[in-house]
Formats: C-alpha cells, structure tokens, sequence
C-alpha cells in the first residue's frame, strides 16, 4: 500500500512477511529488495530507488525510500543524526509497570543463541520510551518511540522487562501467558505468524515528513476481542 509519493521519497505500508535483508552471497541485492517491497504493496515494478531504513522481516508498517540520490543522503542523514521520530504499536503480555517510561538496557549479542540480542554490560546504549494506551484481558497496547535503532530493541526491551510482544516466539513464552486469555484470544494468537509490532508513524520535522500506516487486520482483531479491563 503506499502512503504518499512526491518527486523525491515514497512511503509505503511494509506488510509482515517481506524481508528488507540484503546479501550479495545470497543473491538478496538492494535492487531484489525493493523489486520485492514494491510487488508487496502493488506498485509498479522497475522504479529506481533507494532504501533508507529497513523493518524486521516479521515487522509491518512505515517505509520510507528515496526517488532520488540528493533524496537519499538527506534522509540518511536524518536517521544517523536522529531527527527521525518514529512510533511503532505493540501488543505486549502483562501491563507494564508504570504504565509509561523508558527502558535504557545496553545491548549486545546473546551469548547463547546468536540469532537473539539481550541485555549486555557494556552493551550498545538503548533507548524506548512506552506509553499505555490500552490495558486488555492478559494483554496492553502499547506507543513505543525508539531514541536508538539497535537490532531488535523494542523486542528485547520488553521482553527482558518479563511483557514480550505477542507472536514473538523468539523472545516469548506464549505457554505463560496463554491462561490469562480468553477463548476467543487464544484462538486469534495461534493464528498469528509474527511479532504484533507495527510501525505506526514516521515524521521529520525538519523536512515537512509525517506518515501513518494503519494497523494491520490481526492486530485489529485482537483488539476487538480482548476485553478492556
């Protein structure tokens, strides 16, 4: 789905599923990457473009790509220096408390399974900021604002503070949590083929961007059948 198009950037709505990965080794070229995006959400093939940023392959919403190289530096340098803001949505186990802060772990690789990042001493600094917006039965939606964008942060963040995002079965433990559910709510979890974070929002003040993309049709789901509590 795009979002909005000018001369310069196009912003489209990443489904779940579409993984941003490059890797000559692999064939996955940045070229392959984009033919892949722009086939994921109906747009014409053979545009020249550039990524910006990428989404986790489990990961939906809000991706920025460059029409052009002036385009692109420009908005690289906007995410190296941070006048990125970025909001995501989760669907995370438990109710956090309080019911919004900041989590600040330093992370690093997981010494015991290298596909995974955790908590380190001395681990590369961190920063989400979390805000309530939801308490369900057994679940809580949830803003995140990640001030950094380390390899899995929103995900290890949360899970380390014992509330991982829902269809996370990388950093979860659905069995703990899948009691407190209803009927209903388990049924529409076992359905799900990914972590419940979407990437809600992008803007950059300083170059008139501000983008939405709508929640995606399972987290919609499930917010309707999870009671408020």
């Amino acid at each position: 789905m795009r979002l909005s198009s000018d001369d310069a950037i196009l912003a489209l709505d990443k489904p779940a599923g579409v993984s941003m990965a490059t890797s000559e080794a692999a064939g996955r070229t940045e070229a392959d990457v984009v033919a892949r995006l722009l086939a994921a959400c109906g747009e014409p093939a053979g545009q020249r473009l550039f990524l910006v940023h990428r989404l986790d392959v489990g990961t939906s919403g809000v991706v920025l790509l460059a029409r052009t190289e002036a385009a692109h530096r420009s908005l690289s340098l906007a995410f190296q220096s941070r006048q990125v803001r970025k909001t995501y949505r989760a669907l995370v186990w438990g109710a956090p408390e309080p019911a919004s802060g900041a989590y600040d772990d330093g992370l690093g690789r997981d010494p015991k399974d290298g596909r995974r990042r955790a908590p380190r001493p001395g681990g590369k600094p961190a920063l989400t900021r979390y805000r309530t917006l939801a308490r369900l039965d057994g679940l809580t939606d949830l803003a995140l604002e990640p001030e950094t964008g380390r390899t899995h942060q929103l995900r290890v963040h949360l899970a380390a503070r014992g509330h991982p995002i829902a269809g996370d079965d990388l950093y979860g433990n659905a069995a703990r949590w899948e009691s407190v559910a209803t009927p209903a709510v388990r049924r529409a979890l076992a359905q799900l083929t990914r972590p419940l974070l979407h990437a809600e929002r992008l803007a950059i003040a300083g170059m008139g961007i501000d983008v939405e993309a709508p929640l995606p049709v399972e987290y919609v789901r499930l917010l309707g059948l999870a009671r408020p509590v």
